[in-house]
């Protein structure tokens, strides 16, 4: 099966034109940038994110557009080396709004950088170790892996699977380094195993004498997310990607191989049922080997088979959907030349953020710290580069928009963590365990996309949950998996939360419950345009009857599956509020056992124990025999 060059269609979405168009992403945009306005053209706005760049602008400013770019890094792993580091601390100050922001994808982005220094900036992160491209775009994305700089063995092989895979789906047509550092190439040199996989064509994969081998001149129809990891550890949304990959071992703790899931993503259109959220199937097993060529071969299925003429459909998930999983897994292995193997069991998922202090097995440790929705500025940014400029420290990105500092001698601990304190970076156990596991998008102002608040607008939702915590009687930490969006696209994964706030309007969320602390359910919508100063008409039943019915240890998100929506629903619309405690006076009933048993059975069907419903039979005869007085 020899693949071509996708074939003109009847129907083709512009961006599609675009690229093509383009002389592999590069026209219009090198003379756009060489224009005096401030912002660049439709085409080249399209072209830029393959560069790692969105134009924006400011949407509260009244008057003119206010244009500039938001810069994204790439960092496979999450892995930020020192001197990359500070260089976008540095332009931060120089060139952006002064902060930066760590993201769900383990990377950077560096808002407010304005179109004549976008060359300055730009090249400025390739010479220290860094690069944007491909962190937006229809290509493959930033590639997930968890973020602790463990010295073991499936640690250690998932990070270096999760380069290499980035390295063998890197752009090769030389676009990005013509456009920001006059051709000057700075890449590393790669793993021969890489290059024999991005070159192999036995199997039809590859667009032969292209100088895009893998993407030729369409690149994928729309972006593309890849995320590995290791049996139990869920840090990085293993089911919410494109693919995700496992490293399987021995009983030796030796990699043997992988376990691949396919098919997971985020984004939606409100309103339109043929969009949704979705989690990953699982495809099957390929030996340690053969993992390079088992990614290529899904990334090509996709490339030749999924929707260029409505981008709203355009993710492999919603080929999958078309599909099912055994077809696409029987294409997907045409391109691979084997069979999968059985997917190989593996045990419960669990979230684990990586906070905290640890040993890292090679005799220093490493400090993961929460940093709230991923914005370092003020004090803390002036502190986080103190100690990481000091130490001689690399630093990694989490999944959950954290930041983790490595390779920490233990002499350091003590000043480290006192310094930190003292801007408020503090070990986890003294951050509010609803913050913890928090997250929201940037969104308003400069997000295009963004329909209500997010980033600006979960601190005071989380004081607000906090609050009617404490009133339903829910103990400090006790906690929620709660996530914001200003829009449906999902960046903040909000469909995996227990409590998912959803920007459907101005000032309104969608909520959406049922997802599990450990990150494998998907959630569901339970209500729509709820205004943000309601929140508390919906929170406060949920709450109040999720600490009073819930199983043992049972989480929220179980609970509300457990119950299901239509009680869930039912408690919302009755509520009228968390009952004042009354004065209690002692009212002792007895009574035959027949009518206990009765009252017991009566009590059970609504949930309520034979007391409960004995007083509120006694409350409505006193409150009957007054009204029958008043008339």
């Amino acid at each position: 099966m020899q693949p071509v060059k996708p074939a003109t269609e009847t129907k083709r979405s512009k961006v599609e034109i675009i690229k093509e168009h383009s002389n592999f992403i590069r026209y219009p945009l090198n003379e756009e940038l060489l224009t005096e306005a401030p912002n660049v053209n439709e085409s080249a706005v399209q072209l830029i994110k393959f560069h790692g760049s969105y134009q924006q602008y400011n949407r509260e400013e009244r008057g003119g557009r206010s244009y500039s770019f938001m810069l994204r890094t790439k960092n496979p792993c999450g892995k930020v080396p020192n001197k990359l580091y500070l260089t976008m601390d540095d332009l931060a100050d120089q060139f952006g709004i002064g902060t930066l922001r760590l993201t769900t994808r383990q990377t950077f982005q560096l808002h407010g950088v304005v179109k004549k220094d976008l060359k300055t900036v730009m090249s400025s992160i390739i010479h220290s170790m860094g690069s944007t491209l491909g962190a937006c775009g229809d290509l493959n994305r930033n590639v997930l892996a968890p973020p602790a700089p463990l010295a073991k063995k499936d640690y250690l092989f998932a990070q270096q699977t999760a380069e290499d895979i980035a390295a063998l789906l890197t752009p090769q047509s030389g676009f990005y380094y013509d456009m920001w550092v006059d051709g000057e190439k700075f890449m590393t040199a790669e793993a021969p195993e890489v290059v024999k996989a991005r070159n192999d064509n036995s199997h039809g994969t590859n667009f032969p004498d292209s100088p895009e081998p893998i993407y030729g001149t369409q690149f994928l129809p729309r972006k593309f997310k890849i995320a590995v990891t290791v049996p139990g550890d869920n840090s990085v949304d293993i089911l919410t990607n494109d693919i995700g990959v496992v490293v399987v071992s021995d009983e030796n703790g030796e990699p043997q191989g992988f376990n691949i899931y396919v098919g997971g993503g985020m984004g939606r259109t409100h309103r339109m049922e043929s969009t949704f959220p979705r989690l990953a199937d699982p495809l099957g097993y390929v030996p340690k080997e053969d993992i390079l060529y088992a990614i290529k071969a899904i990334v090509v299925t996709q490339r030749e088979n999924g929707r260029r003429d409505d981008r709203r459909y355009s993710r492999m998930k919603y080929l999958i959907d078309s599909w099912g999983i055994e077809k696409f897994r029987d294409v997907v292995e045409q391109y691979y030349g084997k069979k999968f193997e059985q997917f190989r069991e593996l045990p419960e998922w669990e979230f684990k953020s990586h906070l905290g202090w640890h040993e890292q097995g090679d005799g220093a440790l490493f400090c993961g710290l929460h940093v709230d929705n991923g914005r370092v500025g003020g004090k803390m940014k002036t502190t986080l580069r103190e100690v990481i400029e000091k130490y001689n420290l690399d630093v990694r990105i989490t999944a959950n928009q954290n930041i983790v500092l490595c390779g920490i001698k233990k002499a350091w601990k003590r000043p480290i963590t006192t310094t930190l304190a003292q801007a408020g970076l503090l070990q986890p156990k003294y951050v509010d365990p609803l913050n913890l596991t928090a997250m929201a998008c940037p969104a308003f102002p400069l997000c295009p996309l963004a329909i209500t608040e997010a980033e600006r607008g979960i601190p005071d939702i989380l004081k607000r949950v906090r609050a009617v915590f404490e009133k339903v009687g829910l103990k400090y930490n006790e906690s929620v998996v709660i996530r914001v969006t200003g829009c449906p696209n999902g960046c903040a994964r909000p469909y995996m939360a227990e409590l998912g706030l959803v920007g459907d309007g101005p000032n309104s969320y969608q909520i959406w419950l049922g997802g599990a602390p450990n990150q494998t359910v998907l959630a569901r919508t339970f209500l729509n345009k709820v205004k943000v100063q309601d929140l508390e008409n919906v929170f406060e039943p949920l709450f109040y009857h999720w600490k009073r019915r819930r199983q043992s240890k049972e989480s929220f998100g179980d609970f509300t599956n457990r119950v299901g929506f239509e009680k869930l629903q039912e408690w919302v619309d009755k509520w009228e509020g968390v009952e004042a405690a009354p004065t209690r006076y002692n009212l002792r009933l007895f009574s035959d056992k027949d009518t206990y048993d009765k009252m017991d059975g009566l009590a059970k069907l609504q949930n309520k124990t034979a007391h409960q419903l004995a007083m509120e039979i006694v409350r409505s005869y006193v409150a009957a025999q007054e009204n029958g007085k008043a008339e």
